[in-house]
């Protein structure tokens, strides 16, 4: 069962790359979809969840902690890597965005057909925790000590990013109760439809297996990482925090998917290792096609 909900998540991701790579509708039309997605129907879907979610609810306040705590210990774990290792910024940055980064398209999919609207909610609540904080941390992982030497500069970075901004504003129609008026929500709601299925096609869209032939040890050892030991720091921490059931299948769902196609945008204009970063996307979304079933049935989700 838990195949025949997830297969079809892929199979839009497969059909993105085919379409790229037979050139239809044009090259120039994937970028444009992604700014499109990006900027105008994932800001959205995010407004349109948060303004309806429970965010007083004492159980999506463990799920924001839990999910803190998650990205906070991967990252320690990391960094301590790192110190072993003497990785430059150029590396590191990518190493990192590649496991606590989140393909945020593909884990909404997947968080809705498991559990629709109210799994929704709690995915929407838990990417307003996580989206500025794997943003900071990536951005510094980068950048060493510039971007500490410049906090100024990073709040503003991160205020630009429509995603952070789409957070706040679904977080304040909620708590504030006002809504949408003259069927804004509506509006909004038929935006959001667009979103997931337009952004798993420009996630095939993005694939490169050629820079997978570079750094294989790397590539499955974070991997690893990303796919099989995150999902399980997340089951752990789900148990820690007492969550429910919704509330440990989103940290855990969002913990086991592959890391963002985005990270490969954000590493290039910071001067990272672009084929790396590419590598990293490419390979994780390749290997999820098995590890992501096998982690929620291990797991008992699904």
């Amino acid at each position: 069962m838990l195949i025949l909900t997830i297969w079809p998540l892929f199979a839009l991701i497969c059909l993105g790359y085919v379409l790229a790579r037979a050139g239809f509708p044009e090259p120039g039309f994937w970028p444009a979809a992604e700014r499109m997605n990006y900027f105008i129907l994932f800001p959205a879907l995010l407004v349109a969840s948060l303004m309806n979610a429970p965010v007083r609810d004492p159980a999506i306040l463990k799920l924001g902690a839990a999910a803190i705590a998650t990205v906070c210990i991967a990252s320690l774990f990391m960094l301590v890597a790192r110190r072993i290792r003497g990785v430059p910024a150029s590396r590191f940055g990518p190493a990192l965005q590649g496991v606590v980064r989140f393909n945020t398209y593909l884990g909404l999919a997947i968080v809705t057909s498991l559990s629709g609207p109210e799994g929704i909610g709690r995915a929407a609540v838990y990417l307003a925790v996580t989206v500025p904080l794997v943003n900071v941390l990536s951005i510094i992982a980068l950048t060493e000590a510039n971007a500490l030497r410049d906090p100024l500069g990073l709040g503003r970075a991160m205020l630009r990013n429509p995603l952070i901004l789409a957070c706040i504003v679904g977080i304040v129609l909620a708590l504030s109760g006002i809504g949408l008026p003259f069927g804004g929500g509506t509006f909004l709601e038929l935006l959001a439809r667009g979103s997931l299925p337009l952004g798993l096609l420009c996630v095939g869209a993005a694939l490169r297996p050629v820079a997978m032939r570079k750094d294989v040890v790397a590539l499955v050892g974070n991997g690893a990482l990303r796919l099989l030991a995150m999902p399980v720091l997340a089951a752990g921490v789900a148990a820690l925090f007492g969550l429910g059931a919704t509330e440990a299948m989103v940290l855990v769902v969002f913990s086991a998917i592959p890391t963002a196609p985005t990270a490969y945008v954000l590493t290039r204009q910071l001067g990272g290792d672009g084929t790396f970063m590419a590598g990293l996307v490419t390979a994780q979304t390749l290997a999820a096609v098995a590890t992501i079933p096998l982690i929620l049935l291990m797991l008992g989700i699904g």
